[in-house]
């Protein structure tokens, strides 16, 4: 039995384009799991193991409402690994 998170996907697909409106974030790979995963950590999750599943969060994915929750918790998390990233400053790379 295969378990996925469908609010994986849905995250990292909305990540760039949140990230676009923060140009001073780090866009290093630490800086983009780090906001990716406290962005999942605010959201509810979207698991599936069978086709049909898998094809009702894909449905879910594209609520209006869900898309706003996304776009919040990634810019939240993006405030917070600007003002809080895990790595030295010189280390920031784009």
């Amino acid at each position: 039995m295969e378990l996925k998170n469908y609010m994986e996907d849905v995250v990292l697909d909305k990540l760039d384009e949140v990230l676009a409106q923060y140009p001073n974030c780090c866009r290093c790979d630490q800086c983009r799991r780090d906001i990716a995963i406290l962005a999942l950590n605010h959201l509810p999750p979207l698991y599936s193991s069978t086709e049909k599943g898998e094809l009702f969060t894909r449905v879910k994915q594209t609520d209006f409402q869900n898309e706003v929750q996304v776009i919040q918790a990634i810019a939240s998390a993006i405030e917070v690994v600007e003002k809080h990233p895990r790595h030295a400053p010189e280390e920031k790379k784009s």
